[in-house]
C-alpha cells in the first residue's frame, strides 16, 4: 500500500484508511457480543493485512463500542498501536453538536479510555457546531496537545469559512477535513464545473476541495463506495443514471481485471488533492477489493467517463 504525508503532519499514512463506524455491531447500548468482537476484529486484520495503517473512529460510532472492539484488539497485541495511526472525533451528542471545552476534554477522555491508548495521532472536530466559539476549541486543543493525549488536529463536514474560523485563533494545524464524496455525491467538484451556470445542481460548499489543496489540509472521504449502490446493493429510488454508473463501474472493473469497489476508490484517488478514502464496510472480501485501488490507474479519460456518469448529464 502507497503511503502520504496526512496535511503538514508527520504522519506517513496509507492512502486508503479504514472506517471503523460499524466494527461495533448495533448503534444502543447492548452489550458487545463474541460475534461483534469476532467480526470487527477480521475487519481490523483485513485491513492490516491489505497495508491500511490508518483507522478513523468517532466516540458516537455504535454508542462508543466501536472504539472498545478496537481497544480490545490494541490490548491483545500491544505491538500494534506502534505500527497504525488512530483518528477519532468529538463534537456530537444526542440531538445537538458541542465544541465546548469541557465537551472535547471529556469525549476525548473517553475516547483514550475506550481505545486503551495514551495518544491520540489526530482527533477531528465532527459536524460543525453552530454555536462554537473558536477561543474554547483553542484551549482544549492546546490543553490535549501539551498534555501529549493528541498529536494532530482536523475537522470533518466543513466549510471553507468554518475552518478559516478556527485557523485565526488555533496554535496547532488543521491537517485534514474529512467529508462525503464518491461517484454519486460529486458535490464538492459540481460547484467548479456549473459555476455561473443557470444549472439546479448548483451547489454551495465555498470551495472546500480548492481551500484545502491550498492550505495543505488533505481531504478524507468517508461513504466512498456510496454505501454499495454501484456495486449491487442499489436503492429502490434509484434512476437510470445510477444504472447507466454502475454498468460503467462494472465494464472498467472487468476490463482492468480489479473488482468494482477499486474502481470506485481509484477514480477518488486519481484526483490531484491527494484524497484519502476510507472504505468501513465490515466485510473482508469487500474491504481487499477496495483496497486492490491502491495498483489500479485510469486515464483522464476514464476519470471523465466515470464522473458524467455518476453526475448523470454531461458537463456544461
Amino acid at each position: 500500500m502507497q503511503t502520504f504525508r496526512l496535511g503538514n503532519s508527520d504522519l506517513n499514512v496509507s492512502r486508503i484508511g479504514y472506517g471503523c463506524m460499524l466494527i461495533g455491531g448495533s448503534w444502543d447500548d447492548a452489550p458487545l457480543t463474541d460475534s461483534t468482537r469476532h467480526t470487527g476484529r477480521q475487519s481490523v486484520q483485513t485491513a492490516l493485512d491489505a497495508g491500511i495503517n490508518f483507522f478513523d473512529h468517532a466516540d458516537i460510532y455504535c454508542n462508543g463500542k466501536s472504539e472498545t472492539v478496537f481497544g480490545e484488539l490494541c490490548k491483545d497485541a500491544p505491538h500494534l498501536r506502534q505500527q497504525i495511526y488512530l483518528q477519532t472525533k468529538c463534537g456530537i451528542r444526542s440531538g445537538r453538536y458541542d465544541f465546548s471545552y469541557e465537551h472535547i476534554i471529556h469525549s476525548v477522555e473517553g475516547s483514550l479510555k475506550r481505545l486503551q491508548t495514551d495518544y491520540i495521532d489526530v482527533l477531528l472536530l465532527h459536524r460543525p457546531d453552530p454555536l462554537v466559539e473558536p477561543e474554547e476549541v483553542a484551549r482544549a486543543f492546546d490543553e490535549l496537545s501539551q498534555s501529549g493525549k493528541v498529536r494532530w488536529f482536523g475537522v470533518s463536514n466543513h466549510t471553507a469559512a468554518q475552518m478559516e474560523l478556527l485557523r485565526k485563533v488555533l496554535n496547532q494545524s488543521i491537517v485534514t477535513n474529512q467529508v462525503e464524496f464518491n461517484l454519486i455525491h460529486t458535490q464538492l467538484l459540481d460547484e467548479g464545473i456549473v459555476f455561473n451556470q443557470n444549472n439546479p445542481r448548483l451547489t454551495r460548499n465555498e470551495g472546500v476541495m480548492e481551500y484545502c489543496r491550498l492550505h495543505n489540509i488533505t481531504l478524507q472521504v468517508w461513504s466512498p463506495l456510496a454505501g454499495g449502490r454501484l456495486t449491487g446493493n442499489p436503492h429502490p429510488e434509484d434512476g437510470t443514471h445510477f444504472q447507466n454508473a454502475s454498468e460503467l463501474v462494472s465494464q472498467l472493473a472487468k476490463e482492468k481485471a480489479v473488482s468494482r469497489e477499486a474502481i470506485l476508490i481509484a477514480w477518488i484517488l486519481h484526483h490531484p488533492a491527494r484524497i484519502q478514502p476510507l472504505p468501513g464496510t465490515t466485510n473482508p472480501e469487500r474491504i481487499l477489493a477496495a483496497s486492490e485501488a491502491d495498483r489500479v490507474s485510469l486515464t483522464r479519460e476514464e476519470w471523465y467517463r466515470l464522473f458524467i456518469a455518476g453526475r448523470g448529464e454531461s458537463l456544461p
